[in-house]
């Protein structure tokens, strides 16, 4: 499944990028089409706006020609291609071609448009790596420069997450902590619209929807008003373990198309001043309804805040691109500066208020909206990068112990929140209807997926660390030994 979503998603996103070569060329087959070379290079023009030498003819002399020349290029760029050979991609052989195209997306794609975050996010510039590359020490500093390309890696994926998380954290309890299960649900990507384009999206409505639903909605309105491709269907994500990959790639776009959204410095500035404005404006109509709603019931103070925050949230549209635009600190104007403090503090107010509110729930669904709280924290924190098995696996582990002891009350709040009563003495609501509508969801579409998932996480820890120490213990057996002793004491240690 997960090679048949990676050729799929890797053959449309190619297949844009083609659309823009002199003339156009488009794959139809990845694993055959790539063997003649041809197009290989017409993808690497367009992504490297350089002429690359080729032989026109299609014989078998040719096409390796075509590859070697290819290969050549992306090493020339100091990309890493382990286990890539020429006579694997001639012969089309899917893990060796999908290994390569990966190789080229996240180098030209995911990489470039990371970099552009990287000051932002403190990470590492790519730059200081390609310096290394570059000097004439170069040969002899190899695997310091590798070490370094490795790290980057690491960080260009992780300033495209925090990048994704920064778009959702727009939108409330929106929450992504990975490049996998976190997409599932499609709230991700129409919270990612809904910041580049105020409007496009009803995130209250989709909220109610299904998985497959809001996937489609999100692809579809991401081809038809952003003009992304659609790489990905709704039965590629919505699945337990969806391909990290795929997902990486096509987040990425929507990276670029911010990009491209790029305003000039006067309209920047008279926007902020008009975000600012508003910032301020909120801050005290907050203050002010909460001196109003003082000595009013649980009831009544809910329902002022639901109603705050249904024109907080309309309101804030137009204002999205600006409160959503990534600088570093360096770079940000004295208004920029004062925008970003206003809207952290607003938000700050904002969550402290919904906290005291919580807090004030009737016994016994202030218990429950604790663990609810306590379960969610731990499904948001991030999850252990798999690069290191092992490590990911005990990870895993501690959160599983975790989750156990949060489970074992699972079934008994389920059966209170099902069965509460909601009016007091004189009949009346204690609880607004959306609050135990709104725990319910919590309850059955976060935690209860939370649980199982997190369990298959771990076991795909378990056997990537098992498949991992497996292939170190196999590459150490390609060496040859003179001696029989010196064979049974490799199988012994093992």
């Amino acid at each position: 499944q997960r090679e048949f979503t990676q050729k799929k998603t890797f053959t449309t996103w190619i297949n844009s990028i083609l659309a823009k070569h002199t003339p156009p060329s488009v794959i139809s087959d990845l694993y055959t089409d790539i063997q003649q070379g041809h197009l290989l290079l017409d993808l690497l023009e367009v992504l490297s706006g350089q002429h690359l030498p080729r032989e026109k003819g299609f014989n078998t002399f040719q096409c390796r020609s075509n590859i070697e020349n290819a290969l050549t290029f992306l090493k020339s760029r100091s990309l890493k291609l382990i286990n890539i050979h020429v006579a694997d991609i001639i012969e089309g052989k899917p893990s060796i071609v999908l290994g390569l195209i990966w190789t080229i997306i996240f180098h030209f794609h995911i990489e470039e448009l990371a970099r552009t975050l990287a000051c932002t996010y403190n990470q590492p510039s790519l730059d200081c790596s390609r310096a290394v590359d570059s000097s004439p020490k170069a040969s002899r500093s190899a695997k310091k420069s590798a070490k370094i390309k490795e790290r980057w890696k690491i960080s260009a994926t992780k300033a495209l997450l925090l990048w994704a998380k920064e778009q959702c954290s727009l939108h409330g309890s929106i929450n992504v902590t990975d490049f996998k299960s976190s997409w599932r649900s499609g709230l991700p990507f129409l919270a990612i619209i809904q910041t580049l384009r105020p409007g496009l999206v009803d995130l209250e409505k989709a909220k109610a929807r299904s998985n497959k639903e809001n996937l489609k909605e999100a692809f579809r309105i991401a081809e038809l008003e952003l003009n992304i491709p659609r790489l990905l269907e709704p039965e590629d994500v919505d699945v337990v373990n969806p391909d990290e990959k795929s997902i990486m790639t096509y987040v990425a776009q929507f990276l670029q198309y911010s990009r491209n959204l790029r305003e000039s410095e006067e309209d920047m500035q008279e926007k902020v001043r008009e975000a600012v404005n508003w910032l301020a404006a909120q801050e005290k109509k907050l203050a002010k309804l909460l001196i109003d709603t003082e000595n009013e019931t649980y009831y009544q103070k809910y329902k002022e805040m639901m109603s705050f925050m249904e024109a907080f949230n309309q309101e804030k549209n137009p204002f999205l691109p600006v409160l959503s635009s990534k600088r570093s600190e360096a770079e940000l104007s004295e208004g920029q500066q004062q925008m970003r403090e206003e809207w952290d503090k607003l938000i700050s107010q904002i969550n402290e208020w919904k906290a005291k509110l919580d807090h004030m729930l009737p016994s016994p669904l202030d218990g429950i909206e604790a663990w609810l709280q306590e379960v969610e924290h731990l499904q948001a924190e991030d999850l252990p990068d798999l690069q290191d098995p092992f490590k990911a696996m005990f990870v895993f582990r501690e959160i599983i112990v975790i989750f156990k002891g949060l489970m074992d009350c699972f079934d008994s709040h389920l059966d209170t929140l099902q069965s509460f009563k909601n009016e007091d003495e004189k009949n009346m609501p204690l609880v607004v209807p959306e609050k135990l509508e709104e725990m319910k969801r919590r309850l059955f579409s976060n935690i209860h997926f939370t649980n199982s998932s997190t369990f298959l996480e771990y076991h795909y820890g378990l056997c990537s660390a098992i498949a991992n120490e497996m292939m170190l213990k196999l590459n150490i057996w390609d060496m040859k030994y003179g001696t029989k002793e010196s064979v049974e004491s490799l199988l012994e240690n093992w």
